[in-house]
């Protein structure tokens, strides 16, 4: 199938499908005119690269992890590769202190508007 294909198969847009190929996440065959040729198995993957990107994996990690993941039915199912784990758990450590850090940035915000409002009382 051609990238068009896999653009209505899997609701990504050509250009992010691209991207995925730059980042080394998705691999075509190239045809003699230089067109890429995708098949069932890059249908799996894109769908495997979005929940990745949904739990917030950075591209990155994906690229490591993707050949650690397969379909057992509807949903993707990570296998214990070497490095799944420790990689898991440092991307959960990275997240945790994201949200730390929000929320932090988000008490002092509500702290100032708060301020504001008595001001304007």
């Amino acid at each position: 199938m051609r990238i068009g294909d896999l653009a209505r198969e899997t609701g990504v847009s050509r250009r992010l499908l691209r991207y995925y190929e730059e980042q080394g996440l998705l691999r075509p065959r190239r045809l003699a005119n230089g067109y890429r040729e995708y098949g069932d198995a890059d249908v799996a993957a894109v769908r495997h690269i979005r929940t990745m990107l949904a739990a917030g994996l950075p591209t990155a990690v994906i690229a490591r992890l993707l050949a650690c993941v397969h379909d057992d039915g509807d949903r993707m199912v990570p296998s214990a590769c070497p490095g799944m784990l420790a990689s898991l758990r440092r991307e959960r450590r990275r997240l945790a202190e994201t949200i730390d850090r929000l929320q932090t940035s988000q008490q002092a915000l509500d702290t100032m508007l708060a301020t504001v409002l008595e001001q304007r009382s």
